[in-house]
């Protein structure tokens, strides 16, 4: 296989925003593009993950973007994988880089939410859950992960402080990303009081929607950097867990995140210690516990203490969610995968605020779920000498 570097990034602010979908995704697409030095006409195939599109009347975006680039004959693949979509977009790329079939791809994912009301968005993310089990009886993603909270409460003796703190760190790290969708510190008690949206998840427990988009531009080793600033890919690797959590062993974990990390942990050649920081999905603050148990930074029950004690803020033993996560730098479906790796990438090459940069970012991963874990996605990275 041949090595796969990221060589260049793109990604608008996330939040409530003027522009449509398509403008989003553009821009972020340029950026990358520019920042890469490639020219278009380098590009040999492109990657777009848009979930709900339908909502602007507009499905096959991909030749419209590369139209927009100056490049409409470069073949455009378009990928849903739920919030994971735009991690299977990037592993799809991978693929076809390693395998040396392209040298040069653009990934792409964005998200348009803001022009509906929160019923009507919290009806199409319940579309990425099993319908005829779930979403006919009423049950919403706040529905779901409440079921885990409550499950992992029950089973660890986990803590509204223990969630909260995730809240508060993440909300802490946002305040110094220019592009989070939410740049506002809270408190404990601001948590605390904060109205319940699915119990025991309150309002602070869980991310916004938001329109926003990312992009990368990735070459395998056959092509000529001439010097660019670059972050080697170590590792994309995929999995699954039951859709319906009702089917499930237990409710505490996602069987799907602990079986695409040991296989992205193999295929890197690495042990899980190398690992110096992560971006994980954190879209309900549970979310974020369970990745890290789920992954193994902590074990089963422990990650609730462990975030409260500060081991997981920016400057702690294992940094985690330096961006602000889904929950502060917001979650624009298909745009949020890729933009995991755009942290990951501006860590690396010290492009952040001082306020969250991480001490010694030599190797970062990034998990990114899809629905409750159906869809799967962990990437290694590994800052390039």
């Amino acid at each position: 296989m041949k090595k796969v570097y990221v060589i260049g990034t793109g990604m608008t602010k996330f939040g409530k925003l003027d522009q449509s979908g398509r403008e989003l995704a553009i821009q972020a697409a340029k950026e990358a593009i520019q920042e890469s030095g490639i020219a278009s006409r380098d590009i040999e195939s492109t990657y777009v993950s848009n979930a709900f599109g339908i909502g602007e009347n507009q499905l096959h975006i991909g030749p419209i973007i590369n139209s927009a680039l100056g490049i409409p004959e470069v073949p455009s693949l378009s990928i849903e994988s739920a919030c994971s979509g735009g991690s299977a977009a990037f592993n799809q790329a991978y693929i076809a880089l390693s395998s040396g079939y392209y040298k040069v791809a653009l990934v792409v994912g964005y998200e348009k939410l803001s022009m509906n009301k929160t019923p009507e968005n919290t009806r199409y993310f319940a579309m990425a859950s099993d319908h005829w089990y779930e979403g006919i009886n009423g049950v919403t993603f706040p529905g779901l992960y409440a079921l885990m909270a409550s499950a992992h409460m029950h089973l660890y003796g986990t803590t509204e402080e223990m969630l909260g703190s995730v809240s508060i760190k993440n909300h802490r790290n946002g305040t110094f990303n220019p592009k989070a969708h939410l740049q506002k510190a809270i408190d404990m008690e601001t948590y605390l009081k904060s109205p319940i949206v699915a119990s025991p998840l309150k309002l602070y427990d869980s991310c916004p929607f938001s329109d926003g988009a990312s992009a990368l531009v990735l070459a395998n080793e056959d092509f000529n950097f001439e010097g660019q600033e670059r972050i080697e890919v170590l590792s994309s690797a995929r999995a699954g867990s039951r859709a319906t959590i009702q089917d499930r062993e237990e409710l505490t974990g996602i069987p799907g995140a602990q079986i695409a990390t040991q296989k992205a942990l193999k295929a890197a050649g690495i042990e899980l210690k190398d690992i110096s920081f992560a971006e994980v999905h954190d879209c309900f603050t549970i979310a974020e516990l369970m990745a890290l148990e789920d992954i193994g930074f902590f074990r089963k029950g422990e990650a609730g203490k462990a975030t409260l004690e500060g081991q997981t803020a920016f400057d702690g033993k294992i940094p985690i969610n330096s961006s602000g996560g889904l929950k502060a730098k917001g979650h624009p479906i298909s745009a949020t995968g890729i933009a995991q790796i755009v942290e990951i990438h501006d860590q690396m090459l010290y492009k952040v605020d001082p306020h969250r940069q991480v001490s010694n970012p030599s190797i970062g991963l990034t998990h990114n779920v899809g629905a409750t874990g159906g869809s799967v996605s962990i990437n290694i990275f590994r800052r390039s000498r």
